[in-house]
Formats: C-alpha cells, structure tokens, sequence
C-alpha cells in the first residue's frame, strides 16, 4: 500500500491544490492522512478545510486548528499570527469548524502513527526537530509505533531510534530513505503552504508500506500567486507572503 502524507497548509489554497494534482501523479497511492495546521497565516481558511475533510482519510489536529476551533489558548501568539486566526473564525462555514472541533490529536493505522507534534504529551504540540527532542522520545519505546510522522515545525527531518539497550539516535539524510524494523522512526514531513527548511517549494511524502520506502517530495508551485493573494488580504501582514519565496 502507498500512503501519502501531509501537513501544514495554512490556508494556503495553491499550494495545496499543487500537492493533491502530484498525488494525482502518483500510481496506487491509496489513502492519505493530513497532519494539522490546515488553517493558519494563509488567505483562505475555508477553501483548505473543505479540501481536505474531502480528500484525507486521517486528519489529525494542528495548534493553528486547535485555536480557530476554540481548543487552546493563543493570547501568547504573536500579534500577527493571532489576528490572522481571528479572522480565519469569521470566515469557516460552519461544517469546517465544527470539523476541526473534532479532530483527534493522533490516528493510528496499522504500524504507523499520525500526529501534529510529538505523539507523547499531544496536547502540548511538542516540536521534533533535533536529534535531543528525538531521543527523549526513548523513554516511550514500548508505546511509539514503527513509523510516527509528524508536522509542525515545517522542517523535513527524520531521525532513526535504536532499541533502548542501544540507546543511540541517528538523524537520517536525503530524499528516500528504508524504514526498517526493529528500529522505530520520527519523521517530520515539512509543509505544504509555509515551508521551512530554505525550499519554497511545497512538500509531502510517500510512504509504501510493502518496501517500508519513504519519499520526500517537493513540487513547484504558483508562489507569486499565493504570496499575491496573501498581499490583497487586509488582515494578513506581507511578511506572510514574502516568507513564501525564501522557505522560511
């Protein structure tokens, strides 16, 4: 089975459609769970949500979902960021928020685990990014799944976990990488509408569950027209569009 995976929309609409035309692309892919922050910084809140309550099969909850439905405090979020989500409440039909107000933190499905941060104290939305937030995890061996994939932190890194009598972590490199038991895995699988990791381009991945391969992919997109559409909404700050052609 193909799987295909991905997080961090943001209300980012062009992007999005992009990823789900490359997934089109791709032969046998036969479900895919999204990751969370469907909303968030972006222009177009409602558009992402319906989009993909349509097309993923799992959809875990994001912090950025998490504030729009009314599941956390954001007061400690940046001005611009809190704005942006308190015009996203105004403008979710309500089938979408109500969509968001139940989402789980985790899907598991088989072997794998789906989640916005780190599967271990969800609620927090822990970032995973170093090979330190990587380790702590450990201590949770007999509860992590093979595979755990995450978003959040917009990064694409993914970190090797030997069995605790090994103790050792290992970050892993490139584009496809073997996911192999016994050892247990941490991805991060980047983000669609907000990259992070200096690569304007959108990512997503693919996991074929029979090989245990894992794909990273990145697609071209209309950036200046998702920036573009970003500049012509009064609520959002240009830097939302600018950060755009920098993956950053």
């Amino acid at each position: 089975m193909k799987i295909g995976i991905y997080s961090d929309v943001h209300a980012n609409y062009v992007a999005l459609t992009g990823v789900l035309k490359r997934y089109e692309s791709i032969e046998g892919i036969e479900l895919f769970a999204c990751l969370g922050d469907v909303v968030g910084y972006g222009p177009a809140p409602d558009k992402c949500c319906e989009t993909v309550r349509n097309h993923a099969r799992f959809t875990v909850l994001g912090n950025h979902d998490a504030a729009v439905a009314g599941r956390m405090d954001y007061d400690y979020y940046y001005p611009a960021a809190r704005n942006a989500l308190d015009h996203h409440k105004t403008l979710l039909a309500d089938a979408n928020i109500r969509w968001l107000q139940n989402l789980p933190y985790e899907e598991k499905f088989e072997n794998l685990c789906f989640s916005h941060g780190s599967p271990v104290n969800q609620g927090a939305f822990e970032y995973v990014f170093t090979e330190e937030h990587a380790l702590s995890h450990l201590a949770h061996w007999d509860t992590l799944s093979h595979i755990t994939f995450m978003g959040h932190s917009h990064l694409t890194k993914s970190f090797r976990l030997n069995p605790p009598d090994d103790g050792k972590v290992e970050e892993l490199k490139g584009t496809v990488l073997h996911l192999d038991p016994p050892a247990k895995y941490l991805v991060t699988v980047g983000s669609v509408g907000q990259p992070r990791d200096n690569d304007s381009r959108a990512c997503c991945v693919v996991l074929d569950t029979k090989t245990n391969v894992l794909e990273f992919l990145r697609i071209d997109y209309d950036v200046y027209e998702a920036a573009e559409s970003i500049w012509n909404c009064d609520y959002l700050v240009p830097d939302f569009g600018k950060r755009l052609f920098l993956g950053v």
